[in-house]
């Protein structure tokens, strides 16, 4: 597989999300499985991968230390701080915390987690307005003088943050949700990244799996699914979203591919920085993604897309009101 640049972080130009094996889409599956899909992902070109404090808690951190522990020094490893977890009990409390004395436990806690001596990547998973930017990037410019992290990075973070937190402390990668039918990092966060030589990646770029083609207007979303609350996957609004899917399923036919491979395509080359991490519990899912960067959408395709996506209204929002409220950018 080809390598992008996330910063001066060289990565695959795909990577892998972990989060779907700490339980956010019904019941996780057993731990070894998660750990030879992580492997398989490994084996077929992937070194980024993607895990946080958050996804359990801690769960996922360990699944994902132990499942790379045999390669460790041929992969990245992103992990996340900022949401109020306690480091010692797990108990996660309401809110956020980027606060510096607690961040350094957490990331403490995380080495341990992960049975590593340093994270590649340490991203603040949520802007926290209660503490200023340029603390937190401090607290991760120490942190890399120390050896614990060799780079930062911010999720779901606005221009202004980016940009204060980047005259501190280098940014190596923004991350936020992107994908062809969530578009909002185009108008501000994409052109500061490029401007300021920061990687940018994009979280669900197959649209939380509707862009897969797999989820219809009937498909039941179980309780534990977060899926089941979010205003865009009401079956009103996935019945109103066909047109999205009908758009990659005509591009798919052309290029012999699948939607979810075109979804990852599109993204891919929207910009030479941009690094997608998809998540999937299944390797069969790892293998059929990563046929993305066998699929090529040149400028005329790229043309056609979004002429046609001009004229498609998506509906309902990408997250529940309550948990938009963290989300700056």
């Amino acid at each position: 597989m080809k390598t992008r640049m996330l910063g001066d972080l060289a990565v695959s130009e795909l990577g892998f999300g972990t989060m779907s094996f700490a339980a956010p889409y019904g019941e996780a599956p057993p731990r070894e499985e998660a750990i030879k899909t992580i492997r398989g992902a490994f084996e077929r070109g992937v070194t980024l991968f993607d895990t946080a404090e958050a996804y359990g808690p801690w769960t996922n951190e360990e699944i994902v230390g132990e499942a790379l522990a045999p390669v460790r020094d041929e992969v990245v490893i992103a992990t996340k701080f900022g949401w109020n977890v306690d480091p010692e009990t797990g108990v996660r409390n309401p809110g956020l915390n980027s606060r510096p004395e607690h961040v350094r436990k957490v990331v403490d806690a995380m080495l341990k987690r992960l049975g590593t001596d340093r994270i590649e990547l340490l991203y603040q998973h949520r802007v926290d307005p209660a503490v200023p930017i340029e603390d937190v990037a401090g607290l991760v410019r120490d942190l890399i003088a120390e050896g614990k992290v060799r780079h930062f990075g911010l999720s779901e973070a606005g221009p202004d943050t980016i940009r204060r937190a980047h005259a501190v402390q280098k940014v190596a990668a923004v991350q936020s949700e992107y994908s062809l039918w969530t578009r909002d990092p185009e108008a501000r966060v994409l052109p500061v990244c490029a401007e300021l030589g920061i990687g940018f990646v994009p979280f669900s770029p197959l649209g939380v799996g509707f862009l897969t083609g797999t989820i219809s207007p009937s498909t039941e979303l179980g309780a534990t699914d977060f899926r089941s609350i979010s205003p865009r996957f009401a079956e009103d609004a996935r019945k109103a979203n066909q047109p999205v899917l009908d758009l990659l399923n005509r591009f798919a036919a052309a290029k012999n591919a699948t939607p979810a491979q075109v979804a990852l395509a599109w993204l891919l080359a929207r910009g030479p920085s941009i690094v997608p991490i998809f998540g999937t519990r299944k390797l069969p899912r790892v293998e059929e993604n990563l046929g993305a960067a066998n699929v090529t959408l040149t400028g005329e395709d790229m043309g056609e897309i979004e002429a046609t996506f001009a004229n498609i209204t998506v509906a309902g929002a990408r997250l529940p009101e309550f948990v938009l409220v963290f989300s700056e950018a």
